[in-house]
């Protein structure tokens, strides 16, 4: 280990968490050239892909390495929450309606297709212009922009870096929520403990919610799938030696390293999108079944984060500021 493990939990958590492979998985993380500070995991650590769900780590820009399974297979994989002026007592009465509403107008299940088809020019219009494409064209709000994540933009997208089976796989994809943990959901704010706080978020105790978590479909892993592969090989080149296949990386700095984080960047804005597109189509649905207008919904995104991810960041590492990927 380059640096130490550290794991963020309480002890009935560090129980469950001792019973599957996550923590040897917080050991080898460690392991990374350019590793800064410590291998993390974050409370929600279970088992995952060369990192345990739930990991961190940061890597000098300069001298570290970029992992595609560290990010993750469903790249920008990420959580949108939707308020509104409705209470419960509004929704009632209808909410088997407007459940079956929202499986009518959103596509749900592996290789669904999604409501919006690509083409070509459309994913290099996308890279350059981010989620504000997809709002251009009827699908939101101006202001949903302002609330989500680095206003729905990563720059470096190069369109030459992604494969063709890549395209094809995101080319009828976008619009759709997707399977395994992925969902939407209609939720009740049940309690606030801070009302200024909530008050400033625009949520209210009673109110209805719309709650997103989706990513970036096979558009994402196909990206993850094929920059594995180059740098399973960039490693046996370059004598990378790690404990586990999985963490298969390059260094940043390098030609697989920045291709690898141009084709992320195409995947991360496909993302943006996926979930802006749904919160339009709920949207839609609420409006349909309860017969009122947008302005009666309300309807404001409060935020969109992303949890799959990597982002050049400066943080002070051991006393000095410090660029990490």
């Amino acid at each position: 280990m380059i640096v130490p493990g550290r794991i963020y939990a309480d002890r009935k958590m560090l129980k469950e968490i001792i019973e599957d492979k996550s923590i040897e998985q917080v050991v080898n993380v460690a392991h990374l050239p350019g590793i800064q500070k410590y291998s993390i995991a974050m409370p929600d650590i279970h088992l995952g892909y060369g990192f345990p769900i739930g990991g961190i780590a940061a890597t000098d820009t300069e001298e570290g390495v970029i992992s595609p399974g560290g990010v993750g297979y469903d790249i920008n994989c990420g959580v949108r929450l939707m308020n509104t002026n409705l209470t419960e007592n509004d929704i009632r009465p209808k909410l088997k309606s407007l459940v079956e509403e929202h499986f009518k107008n959103i596509p749900t299940g592996p290789g669904v297709g999604g409501k919006v088809k690509l083409s070509d020019k459309d994913y290099s219009s996308f890279m350059r212009d981010g989620v504000r494409w997809i709002i251009e064209r009827g699908w939101g709000r101006e202001e949903d922009i302002e609330m989500t994540e680095d206003k729905g933009f990563i720059p470096g997208s190069d369109p030459g870096t992604v494969s063709r089976k890549a395209y094809e796989r995101g080319r009828n994809q976008l619009g759709s929520l997707g399977s395994g943990n992925h969902f939407l959901e209609i939720d009740i704010v049940e309690r606030i403990d801070d009302p200024e706080v909530a008050g400033s978020f625009g949520l209210f105790k009673g109110q209805v919610c719309i709650l997103i978590h989706s990513g970036s479909r096979g558009f994402g892993h196909q990206i993850c799938t094929d920059y594995i592969n180059t740098m399973i090989d960039y490693m046996h080149n370059n004598k990378i030696e790690l404990p586990d296949k999985q963490l298969a990386c390059a260094h940043i700095k390098s030609r697989e390293g920045q291709d690898y984080l141009s084709a992320f960047s195409a995947a991360v804005i496909y993302a943006w999108m996926n979930r802006q597109i749904m919160m339009q189509l709920s949207r839609n649905a609420i409006c349909k079944v309860l017969e009122i207008s947008e302005s009666d919904l309300g309807g404001n995104l409060v935020y969109d984060v992303s949890h799959n991810i990597a982002k050049m960041e400066k943080h002070n590492i051991n006393g000095s500021e410090k660029v990490v990927c």
